[in-house]
């Protein structure tokens, strides 16, 4: 059971959780429970419970009131719509979603040439290309996205890129960037009426902590 008085974060598991855990210290908050090695999906601070999510599934946590903060990177924000609160960003988890393709593709398509984009961001490509001008069919995909130029399912692919080595190891290049992506502190707009007063603070000390945007 949750108390009343809980603070519930919603936590993306994965290689963000290491970069946000000093944030979460010097905000004051006990982070040990989320160091111990164990397969329970809720742990528990002074005052505080942890929900161990996909990053996916973080604002749809948040946004339906079963956590009240969560942290969530911008790129799940741009392809779904949420009514969420964004008071932070806390400037981890720096990468960009781009349009990729073979190195000797021709990008952008010749006029009149619909171009095939795979990527597990549809809606997100769906409007980059609009904002363009270039038709384009999108293609769902969920994993291994390089693959889909590789062996002809699309002509490009819009993607996370970090440092881009997996694109050169399999002979793909950035044609051009989309959006820059950061991890972001969202709120249940309801939640944080309810508990300023014990969200505020964190909120607070998460902006003057150290990798953490006004």
């Amino acid at each position: 059971m949750l108390e009343r008085d809980e603070l519930v974060w919603a936590i993306p598991k994965g290689r963000v959780l290491a970069q946000l855990l000093p944030l979460f210290e010097r905000a004051g908050l006990d982070t040990a429970p989320l160091t111990v090695k164990s397969r329970k999906l809720i742990r528990r601070a002074a005052g505080c419970r942890f929900l161990l999510l996909k990053p996916d599934d973080v604002p749809t946590y948040v946004e339906y009131g079963a956590a009240d903060v969560g942290v969530v990177g911008r790129d799940v924000l741009l392809e779904r719509e949420y009514d969420l609160y964004m008071p932070v960003d806390l400037g981890i988890g720096c990468c960009r979603l781009a349009v990729a393709g073979l190195v000797d593709a021709a990008y952008p398509p010749p006029p009149g040439r619909t171009l095939r984009v795979a990527t597990k961001y549809p809606n997100v490509a769906r409007r980059f290309f609009a904002s363009r001008g270039l038709p384009a069919e999108i293609i769902f995909v969920q994993g291994s996205v390089e693959l889909a130029p590789l062996t002809g399912l699309s002509d490009v692919i819009v993607d996370i890129v970090e440092t881009g080595e997996t694109l050169r190891q399999n002979g793909l290049k950035v044609f051009e960037a989309v959006a820059e992506v950061t991890s972001v502190v969202v709120a249940n707009r309801v939640g944080l009426k309810l508990k300023r007063a014990r969200i505020a603070p964190f909120l607070n000390a998460l902006r003057g902590a150290e990798g953490a945007a006004p």
